[in-house]
């Protein structure tokens, strides 16, 4: 999908609809495989801080290659940590443990 004339990952949970700048699959993943080890999920709403070395810390960061957040949607940002990792393990470029909790990834 295309919005604001950029592409755009549509990440439906529940019934909220999220959505994400595109390139943050490829992102992902050159971080993942420049870490080349496990990288916890660590999800956090936006209103709260997110846990450093977490992919959702890096979601946020001014170093990564936006320059902050991939989420597009003010005030739904948080949860890219859970919610854009199964999108690349889909892809089969990455594995995500499925716990009940403190879950990580990593490149394959």
């Amino acid at each position: 999908m295309r919005r604001d004339g950029r592409d755009v990952l549509v990440c439906t949970v529940g019934k909220t609809v999220l959505y994400y700048d595109a390139r943050c699959l490829e992102d992902l993943h050159a971080m993942l495989k420049a870490r080349g080890d496990w990288v916890e999920l660590g999800s956090a709403e936006e209103q709260k801080v997110a846990r450093p070395g977490t992919v959702e810390a890096w979601e946020r960061s001014p170093d990564n290659p936006i320059a902050g957040w991939y989420g597009l949607k003010k005030g739904l940002r948080g949860g890219f940590g859970m919610d854009v990792p199964p999108f690349i393990e889909r892809l089969g470029r990455a594995e995500v443990e499925h716990n009940p909790g403190a879950n990580r990834t990593r490149t394959i």
